[in-house]
């Protein structure tokens, strides 16, 4: 699945017990629509997302950057602290595709982290890994 949002803060990188390291963040998605009526209705979806292959890639997630991801939806439900019962939409992400719009700029980024990107002539950035981080 395709997914193109704005971050909403910029995001951060968790090591677990296991030293694996996960980046979390979160898009925000928004839709508009008209309704039976013809009144324009918006809409703004939430998704926390994590991104398992590289903990460098939190430089560039900063909020306001527009990005496309591609990976695996999943629901979840909770009860909060005050007993009621939550829901949200958690994003497994394996690819992403920066769009410009956050704090920093992206050839900058690029030269700082010793990533690639791959500029294309409207200016997308897709993340790639670099050839000595292959694991075996």
């Amino acid at each position: 699945m395709n997914i193109t949002g704005r971050v909403t803060k910029d995001a951060q990188v968790r090591t677990l017990s296991d030293s694996r390291q996960v980046v979390n963040f979160s898009v925000a998605i928004n839709e508009s629509y008209k309704n039976k009526k013809g009144d324009r209705v918006e809409q703004t979806t939430f998704f926390e997302c994590a991104y398992w292959i590289s903990p460098r890639v939190a430089e560039w997630l900063t909020k306001g950057t527009v990005v496309e991801l591609t990976g695996m939806v999943s629901a979840r439900a909770w009860k909060g602290n005050d007993g009621e019962l939550r829901a949200g939409l958690n994003f497994n992400t394996s690819n992403i595709k920066l769009h410009g719009g956050g704090k920093k700029s992206e050839g900058s980024q690029a030269v700082k982290t010793g990533q690639t990107a791959e500029q294309g002539v409207n200016k997308k950035a897709t993340l790639k890994e670099p050839e000595d981080d292959i694991p075996f």
